[in-house]
């Protein structure tokens, strides 16, 4: 598949992934909470339902899932956060999420289309930023010629991918691409929601722990254009 390609991915065979698959069948719905389940979907606006699992709960049970499981490959990888998505409840693909972050490494660029897919079906902040920092993030960073995917999402209509192509580089500090990153905010600007006015000001943010000087100047020269919300997050710590 090419990298941006919009066609929902296939879910490719993988015994691993069914035995991850099938090992949280048996640990999650057993810790379920209905009380909290109801609690815990309002909390997210309702974009899914919940077992109820709290988060630290939700982590132990993950280690029991994975222990002794050997290391994916790529292909497992796309199987495991495919199968999670045809779940509904959102601690499934909460656990594609974590496992995918602390596996990306193994991942080439082409897997990028998997994590499109991840990001655009019932997406939320909640998944969608893990995934821009913690996944797109690193296969951009692995392959610098997926930043011109990133130039295509940055002008998608979708928000959820305009968020991402902001977030993508949160965690790369002195290897940020500025010219992008400042070119994104500045296209993105006078976006109409909160949710990509939020994130040009939270990449701002980021990076100015990096170059406060950049990210001030930046902001004083487009203040006219940036929402106040993100300028308020962009200055929040400077």
């Amino acid at each position: 598949m090419q990298s941006n390609d919009r066609r929902p991915p296939r879910v490719p065979r993988s015994a691993l992934a069914d035995t991850l698959l099938e090992r949280l069948h048996q640990a999650y719905p057993p810790a379920a909470d209905p009380v909290r389940a109801r609690a815990m979907g309002a909390y997210m606006k309702d974009v899914a339902p919940f077992l109820g699992i709290p988060t630290p709960r939700r982590r132990e049970l993950s280690k029991t899932v994975t222990k002794d499981t050997p290391k994916p490959s790529e292909t497992d990888c796309a199987a495991l956060a495919l199968g999670c998505r045809l779940l509904p409840e959102r601690e499934y693909q909460y656990f594609a999420v974590d496992y995918l972050r602390r596996h990306i490494a193994r991942c080439s660029s082409g897997f990028l289309p998997v994590v499109r897919h991840l990001i655009v079906t019932v997406p939320w902040w909640d998944t969608v930023d893990l995934l821009a920092a913690h996944t797109v993030g690193p296969l951009v960073a692995a392959d610098p010629q997926l930043a011109a995917v990133m130039d295509e999402w940055i002008e998608d209509e979708n928000l959820w991918l305009a968020r991402t192509a902001l977030l993508h580089q949160l965690r790369f500090k002195s290897a940020t691409d500025t010219d992008r990153l400042f070119g994104y905010c500045r296209s993105r600007a006078g976006h109409p929601d909160f949710f990509v006015r939020k994130a040009i000001g939270w990449a701002l943010r980021e990076y100015a722990k990096t170059d406060p000087e950049a990210v001030r100047a930046f902001v004083e020269a487009e203040r006219g254009s940036l929402a106040p919300l993100s300028v308020r997050e962009a200055l929040k710590n400077l």
